[in-house]
């Protein structure tokens, strides 16, 4: 996964974001653990805080539990309430500049379903082909 961060948003909300693709992709599970807070804050170089914060989002949106003395886990169906959130996310806020561009270039469906099927294995995101989880 990506070290380099983005000027443009708090680090905490990068690695939040990390997390919900990690599991959106089928990276992380049901039931994993995610990596310790120190683990992440030295690999990444950032304050535990940081990391602490980002994981605190992920509690409080229902998608990760804590576990006394054993940690942080994926709870049930926080995929599949990322994905509700993020298709309506995209249908809101993404969809109307996307459908916007596309009437400006007058482009057709068949040209974008021509394109999206060109698109090679490699460009295609891999969801089930990692052997070990990346850390977020």
């Amino acid at each position: 996964m990506d070290h380099e961060w983005n000027d443009s948003q708090p680090i905490y909300r990068q690695l939040r974001d990390r997390v919900v693709a990690m599991i959106l992709d089928g990276v992380l599970k049901e039931g994993d653990p995610l990596p310790s807070v120190r683990t992440v804050a030295a690999e990444y170089r950032v304050n535990p805080l940081t990391v602490l914060k980002g994981y605190q989002e992920l509690v409080s949106e229902g998608l990760v539990e804590t576990k006394r003395g054993l940690g942080m886990f994926i709870n049930a169906d926080a995929r599949l309430l990322l994905l509700q959130g993020e298709r309506q996310k995209f249908l809101g806020e993404e969809w109307p500049r996307v459908y916007a561009t596309i009437q400006r270039l007058g482009l057709k469906v068949e040209e974008l379903l021509d394109a999206a099927s060109d698109r090679s294995p490699s460009d295609a995101p891999k969801s089930n082909d990692a052997k070990e989880k990346p850390k977020p």
